[in-house]
């Protein structure tokens, strides 16, 4: 690590053997690369805002800075019919959030707190009368918005009026009761059902290409770079990594024991570029981050613990890239002047 951080600002010295420097010159670097690390990871984490959806009583969406501190904040509705848990939330490109108010209400809303644009799948396209609830949906580079329609059993995509513009059905039987879904590079769906707890993997005209049987209450799951698929198992307190051939190649279970995390009911996931996984840890207690990074080594850099404004009940989140994140901080400076 040493010679690479040398090698723009020192040439000649990051040509020599490190053996051949100087024992006091080989302290000093040693000290400023361990400092450029350091000072790295905390610009990293300066720059990451956390989007939250928490409900179960707590009904509020909300940017924090790293840290937890509450930037902006929005009392929603809060889902009903039975438990309660906002299950997905999107910051969009134009700095707008898409969360669901109720399990079947999809909003847009503006930062000065501003509905542009809201969808009904209870009273929409076909669904009047008919038993649907709503867990995950995404709004699309074309504009469209793909939602998942539990109950009814089936994926749609609606255009900015809310016609129904694409949609295909997903398996018969308890699969059509869904939790997340998430698109693939390649552009296919992974849609992930409670029961039998399976994640089915569908191209765009409703084909099942692949799946992968967990048999736990599973959550949520999304394909990796390197084209692997990482799951949170839900209530089998586990997150796994498995290949396309369905081989199990990397797992937590119950406990993050150099961390000292027990695991919850484990929900969203991303990957960031450098490979770590942000996992979601929902019913975990107030003892527990409800959000953490870890590595591929299992070390966790970074943790999410803000009891007294999620509670128990942080199912749905996005973690900020920096240029998210400087978006939304511009766009709040603006609200302030």
């Amino acid at each position: 690590m040493e010679r690479g951080w040398l090698k723009g600002f020192f040439p000649t010295l990051a040509s020599l053997p490190v053996q051949s420097y100087p024992a006091r010159m080989k302290s000093t670097l040693r000290f400023l690369a361990a400092l450029s690390l350091c000072l790295s990871i905390l610009s990293v984490h300066a720059e990451r805002l956390v989007l939250v959806g928490a409900s179960y009583g707590k009904n509020i969406l909300a940017i924090t800075d790293a840290k937890g501190e509450v930037l902006w904040s929005h009392k929603t509705a809060g889902p009903t019919r039975g438990h309660a848990g906002h299950h997905d939330v999107h910051l969009l490109p134009n700095g707008n959030i898409l969360f669901h108010d109720t399990w079947t209400t999809l909003k847009e809303i503006t930062l000065d707190q501003k509905v542009v644009w809201t969808y009904d799948s209870a009273k929409q396209n076909g669904n009047a009368g008919k038993r649907v609830h709503v867990h995950a949906f995404a709004r699309l580079a074309n504009g469209n918005t793909m939602i998942v329609e539990s109950g009814v059993g089936r994926v749609i995509e609606v255009n900015t009026k809310g016609k129904l513009v694409h949609q295909f059905p997903l398996k018969p039987g308890p699969t059509q009761n869904t939790r997340w879904a998430r698109h693939t590079p390649e552009g296919t769906l992974l849609v992930c059902s409670e029961v039998p707890g399976v994640v089915t993997e569908y191209d765009r005209t409703g084909k099942i290409i692949w799946d992968y049987l967990i048999k736990t209450r599973v959550y949520g799951a999304i394909r990796l770079a390197n084209g692997n698929t990482l799951i949170a198992s839900g209530g089998g307190k586990s997150v796994v990594e498995v290949t396309p051939e369905r081989k199990v190649v990397w797992e937590i279970k119950n406990q993050v024991a150099g961390a000292n995390i027990d695991l919850g009911w484990m929900t969203c996931l991303q990957e960031l570029p450098n490979g770590n996984r942000i996992i979601g840890n929902c019913h975990a207690g107030e003892n527990n981050p409800q959000i953490f990074e870890i590595t591929k080594t299992k070390q966790v850099p970074w943790q999410f613990q803000e009891w007294d404004l999620v509670g128990n009940g942080l199912a749905c989140w996005q973690v900020l890239d920096k240029k998210q994140s400087a978006l939304v901080r511009k766009k709040l400076a603006q609200l302030e002047k």
